[in-house]
């Protein structure tokens, strides 16, 4: 992912686009507000201090629930990859799970865990979890049979077989992973502050839906949709320090 005076271009073509079409009153601007009305929000929003805290917040949350369910999902990957019992019987119940929209199951957690935020978190490990639980069982099961042979003849030990090849081998498949995982920890970042909260981008724009103000909603929007991307980007970046023969774009 690359930011180049291409996107610049188109980005600023958007921009414009959005001003043009309000600037000619082709839409109800209450409904559909321009830009500046939409920054003029964004700079109140900052100036009040409660952009910083509710974007700390956020963080937060996704950061603890990508933490949590993203380290159950590579160990669980891990260890499916290397014992075909564990696979054989408890993949298909992973399976029925990760069929379950993360969405829909926020009904039930604020049911059993209330409104606070362990609530939230969980809901952003539950999402978060099944992306890197596939992406590593995946990765683990296409190790060909013969770096395995080949790490077991010259490693006594199973400690570096796993180190040295188990761990590194699904990495490409593990990036993949965790960028999807990021993206749907921002969406339930976003669902779960929806009820409950006190703070929170999420919080946020419902309570400017609740007085009607679309500039806030949209400025909201707006920061949510920029984190995302900063978050992803970031994370490229430090990927291809990190592992420079793993492709990614």
């Amino acid at each position: 992912m690359k930011m180049n005076w291409k996107a610049l271009a188109f980005l600023a073509g958007m921009l414009a686009f959005w001003h043009g079409i309000v600037w000619m009153q082709l839409v109800n601007t209450a409904l559909f507000p321009g830009p500046f009305a939409v920054l003029e929000a964004g700079i109140s929003w900052f100036n009040s201090g409660i952009l910083l805290q509710d974007v700390g917040t956020s963080i937060w949350r996704l950061l603890t629930g990508l933490a949590i369910g993203g380290t159950l999902g590579i160990l669980l990957g891990l260890a499916m990859g290397r014992i075909f019992f564990l696979e054989e019987t408890a993949a298909p119940f992973f399976h029925i799970l990760r069929a379950f929209p993360p969405v829909a199951i926020i009904p039930l957690i604020i049911v059993w865990l209330g409104i606070g935020d362990i609530a939230k978190i969980f809901s952003i490990a539950f999402a978060v979890f099944f992306p890197l639980w596939i992406s590593t069982l995946i990765g683990v099961k296409s190790i060909p049979k013969e770096y395995l042979k080949v790490a077991t003849l010259f490693s006594k030990h199973p400690l570096k077989t796993l180190t040295r090849v188990v761990i590194p081998a699904p990495l490409p498949f593990l990036v993949s992973g965790v960028r999807i995982a990021i993206g749907m920890g921002f969406i339930m970042v976003f669902v779960s502050e929806l009820a409950g909260a006190s703070s929170g981008l999420g919080y946020f724009i419902a309570s400017a839906q609740i007085v009607y103000r679309v500039d806030q909603m949209m400025a909201g929007l707006i920061v949510l949709g920029l984190l995302s991307f900063l978050t992803d980007y970031l994370f490229v970046r430090v990927s291809q320090r990190l592992f420079p023969w793993v492709n990614v774009q």
